[in-house]
């Protein structure tokens, strides 16, 4: 297998659209994306980092990493705007009654409003002969059952698909027919939204490379147990053949911050089945993800990297992770079978946590970049490998902190930092303890004068905001991904700051 590829020496922003300014009460792929591009440009940027764009659930909190599926695009991020200027919803439908807040996300008002929106701009779109919509429905090749999945959702009151009726959940073929024909209606509904968040999101992807802007995108190695692509391809995950439930699920052994470890949950792959027919088509499922994830973005970050070396597998009916134990990932050959589908894989390897050498061995071996976190580099420790003199191989990605970890700002404020950390980072930045340089910009100094060919800053750095403004705090159940940021941070002065900052770098 060739090296996938080099990252060149520059620097973007982590922000999730959703986190956007927007007049709709979360941020879309419309006017908002392009005004954002717009900024980053300004500011000297090359790259734009985002969460995963599936679509989300309030039932787990709108998680970006628990979709409904692998592939899909989440109507929720869907421009208003753009359906409007499209001519598919009327001015007083794009006015909404209430006033949206400029700073956090409320989900469920947000799902009431784009919903109708988007069933009336279905009903319009119906009326109308569209060659394009064909075109993507004939070449998708996920959509039908995404969109069947969706629509068996709705008539079955929302129970997740094992609950189903039996002919239902197991997928017999009359009674998939027979679906297919009641439910014509839905499944047009919801390939049309696909259409929709499809071709906005085209033209959202020519303004960044027009702007000289690469796209990173995030998928999530595990999927949500109820969504179209395990109910679709159950023959690649453990499941049991009587309940249709997980027989074991993934997580991760205890460590120092947890005794007992984490219970995600996701259903696993048969990764090690006797079957020769199942772990090929696991590699053709695969390919056809990551196909659809290069259709959207440049380069992909993948979440928990270290499952294809080996995973931590957890007996379904355990409460917790501890009675969990490791098993061997695909490896190199799975990479190597990918590439020979997709050509360069073009991944970004999420590699904290506990890695093993041979999860460091694996990533090398595939020429994947990992990943360096400034706010795990200060225990004292002088080679601890997130320090910027410890980055031996500078084809990496340097974070201030990421979507998962405090604000820098809040890092640097909480009971984690204690005074001799707090010292050995304004050390770092050739600054005194009570120098009153901004935490965040010495951070983002550190992030940018690295070796690391790549530093990405989360935008709630950039601005200096603290832990009211956090994208998410694992383990806890509610107030996740709510976050934005109101237009009027977005200043001119501060655009010129890092522009400054990240051309004396050499970004």
């Amino acid at each position: 297998m060739k090296p996938s590829y080099q990252l060149k020496r520059a620097s973007g922003v982590l922000a999730h659209i959703s986190s956007l300014p927007s007049a709709f009460g979360i941020g879309d792929i419309g006017s908002p994306s392009l005004t954002f591009l717009d900024y980053l440009a300004t500011a000297g940027q090359k790259y734009w980092q985002i969460l995963p764009t599936g679509p989300t659930s309030l039932i787990f909190g709108n998680s970006p990493y628990m979709s409904t599926s692998a592939c899909a695009g989440s109507p929720l991020l869907i421009s208003p705007q753009s359906l409007y200027e499209s001519g598919l919803i009327s001015r007083a439908l794009l006015n909404p009654v209430q006033r949206f807040s400029p700073y956090k996300t409320n989900y469920k008002e947000v799902t009431d409003y784009k919903s109708g929106l988007l069933a009336q701009a279905h009903r319009v779109f119906s009326t109308r002969p569209d060659a394009a919509f064909a075109t993507f429905t004939a070449s998708t090749g996920w959509l039908d059952d995404y969109a069947l999945f969706m629509a068996l959702r709705e008539s079955c009151h929302g129970l997740p698909w094992y609950d189903w009726p039996e002919p239902l959940a197991r997928r017999d073929r009359e009674a998939l027919e027979q679906a297919r024909e009641e439910h014509a209606e839905r499944i047009g509904y919801y390939r049309f939204e696909q259409y929709i968040f499809s071709t906005q999101w085209g033209r959202m992807k020519c303004h960044a490379h027009k702007k000289g802007i690469q796209l990173i995108g995030d998928v999530p190695i595990y999927l949500g147990l109820d969504s179209a692509d395990v109910w679709a391809n159950q023959e690649l995950f453990e499941l049991d053949p009587k309940s249709l439930k997980p027989l074991r699920v993934s997580g991760v052994p205890p460590d120092y911050f947890s005794k007992s470890g984490q219970r995600w949950g996701n259903p696993l792959y048969r990764w090690n089945s006797s079957d020769a027919s199942v772990r090929n088509n696991l590699v053709c499922w695969w390919a056809e993800r990551l196909n659809a994830v290069f259709s959207l973005v440049d380069i992909t970050r993948i979440d928990h990297f270290r499952g294809f070396e080996s995973f931590w597998a957890i007996p379904a009916r355990e409460e917790t992770a501890i009675k969990g134990k490791w098993l061997k990932g695909p490896g190199y050959s799975f990479f190597t079978a990918l590439h020979e589908k997709l050509g360069h894989l073009n991944i970004i390897a999420e590699d904290l946590g506990d890695i093993s050498p041979a999860v460091t061995r694996l990533r090398e071996r595939l020429n994947f970049p990992g990943m360096k976190v400034l706010q795990f580099a200060f225990d004292g420790n002088p080679e601890n490998p997130f320090l910027p003199y410890n980055y031996s191989n500078p084809n990496c990605v340097v974070y201030t902190g990421t979507h998962d970890n405090d604000t820098s700002l809040g890092w640097f404020l909480s009971d984690l930092v204690d005074g001799s950390k707090r010292a050995a980072v304004k050390r770092f930045v050739n600054r005194r303890m009570h120098d009153d340089s901004p935490i965040h910009q010495d951070m983002i100094y550190l992030a940018l004068s690295s070796p690391a060919r790549l530093a990405i800053l989360p935008l709630q750095d950039v601005l200096g905001f603290g832990s009211d403004c956090r994208m998410n705090t694992p383990a806890v159940p509610d107030g996740n991904w709510q976050w934005r940021c109101a237009e009027e941070f977005l200043t001119d002065s501060l655009a010129s700051w890092l522009k400054e900052i990240t051309v004396r770098f050499g970004r």
